[in-house]
């Protein structure tokens, strides 16, 4: 695969992540609806030992809810792509 592929698919992820994002559901997903309805959600309740730069995708600063979770999206896309990029580059063959 070339650099054009990657950054092709990189392109196509972010605008998903710009389009998409927006439209996330405002719901707890499964296991925090389940601990909700059995009662022990504030036991999972602790102080996190990182803090969030983006907490419930909501971009600080940012007043249009859905604007902020695009920016988060993207945000989060580019993290993992970095991430990807640099394990890929830690573990690819020497030539």
């Amino acid at each position: 695969m070339n650099k054009k592929d990657i950054l092709w698919g990189l392109g196509i992820a972010l605008l998903l992540a710009l389009v998409l994002s927006p439209f996330a559901s405002p719901w707890p997903d499964g296991l925090e609806r389940v601990a909700e309805d059995k009662g022990f959600l504030e036991k999972g309740e602790v102080a996190p030992a990182l803090s969030s730069p983006v907490p419930d995708y909501a971009w600080p600063g940012v007043k249009d809810e859905k604007a902020a979770t695009a920016s988060a999206g993207i945000l989060g896309t580019l993290v993992v792509f970095g991430a990807g990029w640099g394990l890929a580059g830690l573990i690819k063959k020497k030539d």
